[in-house]
């Protein structure tokens, strides 16, 4: 068979580990208009962090923590921008660079770190059941209900007083600024909130690989961006509970792309322009697809005009 159960599956639980980093993507590109570049660092931060705790024996104590690591990480990130007015994406650019040492710090001075024979959450949650479908499908279960909790409460969230701020912020500062609300304050809180996903994302994934690498983190940002873009194309605009779902299907149809390329033999070192050109196509499908209706109301215009020019010189003919 060309695509397996267990490819299927594989692609399900990494799909939905990327849907945390993409869900942070939509917190600080969708909603708050930032474009927050410290994705790839604060990813392996919270891989890091969770690998160290988990290594001591409390794996479930290494994710808050990676979440934690998260939130420090986009404060510093909302820090520069709103006390030092430093460019969102330069911003960034200098936390996801401090970044790279704190991680070595964090894992010991050491580029990789294995969790091999320490238990994980996924292994706690196997051994709940000794059925042997509970043992193949208990990591996708236990991603599926992270991530349907997560996704309740930022859908509940974004629709408190809070979030609508947060979303109002991203829409219109100097609205914001006339309601006597402090921007500063809800460009601090969204990336804070944004970070602590994609730290908790980089926790799964490192309990989940049951490793942690320095360049982990490389590209992600990329791949949250790609997973954004196709489930806002496949979605649109509409309620924020539909566009969380989109988020979730973009990850998930992202990952089945993934997997097909690498059914179809295509090299490893080519899967960041594979990626490149999901982004390419996704980002400019809605205006292709403007074009091409334009084209089509064009034409039929025009043959409607012929057809009427055919028969106003066939009546003065006669």
């Amino acid at each position: 068979m060309f695509l397996t159960a267990g490819i299927i599956r594989t692609a399900l639980e990494v799909g939905l580990v990327y849907s945390l980093v993409a869900m942070s993507l939509f917190i600080s590109f969708s909603i708050l208009n930032i474009c927050d570049l410290s994705t790839d660092g604060c990813y392996t931060l919270g891989c890091a962090v969770s690998a160290m705790i988990t290594i001591t024996g409390h794996p479930l104590l290494g994710i808050f923590c990676a979440m934690l690591a998260g939130v420090c990480s986009g404060f510093v990130t909302a820090v520069l921008q709103t006390r030092f007015g430093v460019q969102s994406i330069l911003a960034g650019i200098i936390v996801n660079t401090g970044l790279y040492t704190i991680n070595l710090a964090v894992m010991g001075f050491s580029s990789n770190v294995s969790i091999f024979g320490t238990p994980t959450v996924f292994s706690l949650v196997k051994d709940l059941s000794e059925a042997a479908w509970w043992k193949d499908w208990s990591a996708l279960i236990l991603l599926a209900v992270i991530l349907l909790c997560v996704c309740l409460l930022i859908n509940w969230f974004l629709k408190t007083r809070l979030g609508l701020s947060i979303r109002a912020t991203g829409d219109c500062i100097a609205m914001v600024r006339a309601s006597s609300i402090n921007p500063a304050w809800m460009v601090t809180i969204g990336l804070c909130l944004s970070n602590s996903l994609t730290g908790l994302a980089g926790a799964l994934i490192g309990q989940y690989n049951k490793t942690c690498d320095i360049n982990l983190g490389t590209g992600m940002v990329t791949i949250a961006l790609a997973s954004l873009v196709i489930g806002e194309t496949l979605t649109g605009k509409g309620r924020m509970a539909v566009r969380i779902a989109g988020v979730v299907l973009g990850s998930c149809l992202y990952r089945f792309i993934i997997s097909i390329a690498l059914r179809l033999n295509v090299p490893t070192e080519a899967f960041k322009l594979v990626s490149a050109i999901i982004v390419a196509i996704a980002i400019a499908a809605p205006e292709a697809k403007r074009m091409i209706e334009f084209r089509l109301k064009k034409g039929a215009i025009i043959r409607n005009r012929n057809a009427e020019e055919g028969r106003g010189n066939g009546y003065a003919g006669n």
